[in-house]
C-alpha cells in the first residue's frame, strides 16, 4: 500500500522493502527518524531487534503526544501488509479524528504475533500533505530534473 502524500525519491524504497520482505517473511513497514517535537503528526513505532537498516515493530501509536511517543521513528506511507489485515480493517470502529486509522489493524495483528519490521529507508523523504510541502515537492523534483 502507497500513501500518494508520502514521495520517496532519489532510491527506491520499494525495492529495499521488498528485500527485506523476503528475508524476514513479514509484514513491512517503511520508516525514518523525525524530530521527537514532531511526532505527534505521525504513526509511530515501537522498535525492538534493531538492526542496521530494520528492526522488528513492537507495536504503533497513531499520532501520540511527545511524552507518549515510544520513539521517534515515524511511518511513511509505505506498506507490505498481509491479506488478514482486511478481516482486521471490517472490526475497527472510527478512532482518532473519527478515522478508520490502519495502525489500529496493524497494532490488533502485532498483538496476534503477526511479524511486521520497520525498513529504515534510504531516499528523500517529500510530504506532500499540506498545501506548502506539496509546492516545495514539486520545486524539488522539478530542480532534480534540470
Amino acid at each position: 500500500m502507497l500513501l500518494p502524500d508520502d514521495l520517496i525519491i532519489k532510491n527506491n524504497c520499494s525495492k529495499e522493502m521488498i528485500k527485506l520482505h523476503k528475508k524476514t517473511k513479514g509484514s513491512v513497514i517503511a520508516t525514518k527518524k523525525v524530530d521527537k517535537k514532531t511526532v505527534s503528526r505521525w504513526g509511530i513505532l515501537s522498535i525492538k531487534n534493531k538492526k542496521n537498516r530494520y528492526f522488528e515493530i513492537k507495536d504503533v501509536v497513531e499520532k501520540p503526544s511527545i511524552r507518549k511517543a515510544p520513539s521517534n521513528f515515524a511511518i511513511i506511507g509505505r506498506y507490505i501488509l498481509p491479506s488478514n489485515i482486511f478481516g482486521e480493517i471490517k472490526k475497527l470502529k472510527p478512532g482518532q479524528g473519527k478515522e478508520i486509522h490502519i495502525t489500529d489493524a496493524i497494532r490488533n495483528l502485532i498483538k496476534k504475533d503477526n511479524k511486521f519490521y520497520g525498513s529504515i529507508f534510504t531516499g528523500k523523504y517529500l510530504d506532500c500533505g499540506t498545501l506548502s510541502g506539496y509546492i516545495n515537492s514539486g520545486i524539488q523534483i522539478f530542480r532534480g530534473k534540470k
